[in-house]
């Protein structure tokens, strides 16, 4: 039997019998100062960072493992890294139904890194003070580096933040921001804060919140004025862009089924009461991408040995509009509203679906591929051909809908209005001809009102904007008949939900449009589909 929370040295013939494979260096073996420090601790870090990093410790490319910390969930922490003592496994999962299992030990430490707990925050601080922390590395989310609302407000804890000052902060990008107040007063400390999270100019969104946060101490007398000036300066605090691509689900209880057959005694999912599902393990695909830019301006880990692409920015955003705003998200977006409300629960079950595998081509092959500048490193056709024919329909990624249509408000901007954008702008193409692009927008406010294709209620994936925009959609229900123009204009019209106003980007007048036939009673979402996909289904 093996026991993950027990060392695994001391198991290794169970391991070996089980087909799980070892780390050669583990990170509690290597005693140098912290090089890599990661900003939560979730699915996507088990599945991914922490296995970049095991590579480059077993190469001898890193000296020390990574520091994980957690800003929201203290659970996580709490119930999935100390009692396991910072190991787990990451479960790789073929479309043939095999796994590939290998333990990671290459996180060092794990801190719920918030000031309520003064020793953790402080620990956090200490590793900031020194010199041989080279870089930063966030999956925090799309909505970590929200700052205000949609009627561009800040949010009443960052309020607090900025007049609070950076002691206690509570914000995760108050408590960036205060951590690197702490390495400005150490001697001005060069650090990379990198982010990975899937959003286009991640890097770009991350300086201009950390920045606001300082603004807002500097003129509140908390910071000096040269504290903005390091922030600024690229080669002190640079804020490289990222493209991260590999899907990683919640885990799953098929894999626990599976462990548990090779002998694994605790790996048991874990439900946090902040709805976090987590487990001793992590489950994700066989394809993964990271591109990140170069530049780190305290060096960095040899990360080119484990695979990862070192380029240009401009490459960089490239390859990131080319996955994020038309060959990955959006599609993997349209498949999570229109999946919740046709009822499926796995997205390989919707791959299935000849009306939503259609969607997804007009989306990413027709009204996509068009405005893609080819990164060169991969191939964009060749890239929306592996994840429609390989990678979403792989049944043993059990990846939810309902997780993909998380946060949709935080996403629509990027991974739709950025493609309208680019139609706007170009001398050659015309935004108005977009059809099932804004079909997808009109459908998203369809799935906000709770019911679906069916006329049963559902309960919606979380939103920071969900109940202020079901307030404004509150009029609408099946059999609505009237003008919606005045119930979805302000949404349509919102720069800062869509990036654009949709009104003057010619597409407005076409969503309501859309919207309206979706409403008209029970079956008319898949009738939708059906009547648009019949004009040019590829």
């Amino acid at each position: 039997m093996i026991s993950l929370k027990k060392a695994w040295s001391q198991q290794v013939s169970e391991y070996q019998k089980a087909g799980i494979v070892l780390p050669k260096v583990a990170a509690d073996k290597k005693k140098a100062d912290t090089q890599w420090i990661h900003f939560g601790g979730g699915n996507l870090y088990r599945g991914f960072h922490a296995a970049t990093a095991q590579d480059l410790l077993d190469l001898g490319k890193l000296n020390s493992g990574v520091v994980v910390c957690e800003t929201y969930d203290e659970a996580v922490i709490d119930q999935a890294y100390q009692p396991y003592n910072n190991q787990f496994l990451q479960v790789v999962m073929h479309e043939d139904g095999t796994l590939d299992n290998r333990l990671l030990a290459s996180t060092a430490e794990s801190y719920y890194c918030n000031p309520t707990r003064p020793e953790s925050f402080n620990a956090v601080k200490h590793i900031f003070e020194q010199d041989s922390l080279q870089l930063a590395t966030f999956t925090i989310t799309e909505k970590g580096y929200s700052l205000k609302d949609s009627a561009g407000k800040f949010f009443p804890i960052v309020e607090a933040d900025l007049t609070n000052g950076p002691d206690f902060p509570q914000n995760t990008m108050s408590i960036v921001a205060s951590l690197l107040l702490a390495r400005f007063n150490a001697g001005q400390l060069p650090i990379a804060m990198v982010s990975t999270d899937n959003f286009s100019h991640n890097g770009k969104k991350f300086q201009e919140a950390v920045l606001t946060i300082a603004q807002g101490w500097v003129d509140n007398h908390f910071a000096p004025s040269a504290f903005l000036d390091y922030l600024k300066d690229d080669k002190k605090v640079s804020f490289p862009w990222s493209m991260i691509d590999r899907i990683t689900p919640n885990p799953a209880e098929s894999v626990v089924e599976k462990l548990e057959a090779l002998g694994v005694v605790d790996a048991q999912i874990i439900h946090t009461e902040k709805h976090t599902n987590i487990a001793p393990f992590a489950n994700t695909e066989v394809i993964h991408y990271l591109v990140i830019e170069d530049s780190f301006p305290n060096g960095q880990p040899d990360l080119a040995a484990a695979g990862v692409i070192l380029t240009d920015r401009a490459t960089v955003d490239k390859a990131d509009a080319m996955k994020v705003t038309t060959c990955l998200n959006p599609l993997h977006t349209a498949l999570a509203v229109f999946g919740c409300l046709l009822d499926y629960t796995a997205i390989s079950a919707e791959m299935t679906d000849p009306e939503l595998v259609g969607l997804i081509k007009q989306i990413g092959y027709h009204e996509g591929l068009p405005v893609v500048d080819d990164p060169k490193i991969i191939n964009p056709q060749n890239f929306i051909d592996e994840l429609i024919e390989k990678r979403l329909p792989n049944p043993n990624i059990p990846d939810a809908p309902q997780r993909i249509a998380s946060d949709t408000s935080q996403k629509v901007a990027i991974r739709y209005g950025e493609t309208i954008r680019k139609y706007v702008e170009s001398s050659t193409l015309d935004a108005s001809d977009l059809t099932f692009i804004p079909l997808t927008i009109a459908g998203w406010l369809r799935y906000l009102l709770a019911v679906d294709d069916n006329g049963e209620s559902f309960t919606p994936s979380p939103d920071p904007l969900l109940s202020e925009l079901q307030e404004k959609l509150a009029p609408l229900h099946l059999g609505f008949d009237g003008d919606v123009h005045p119930i979805v204009k302000d949404i349509l019209s919102n720069e800062t939900i869509f990036s654009l106003n949709l009104y003057q980007a010619g597409l407005g007048e076409k969503i309501e449009g859309f919207l309206l036939e979706m409403l008209q009673g029970p079956g008319s979402i898949r009738a939708t589909l059906q009547k648009y996909l019949a004009k040019g289904v590829l």
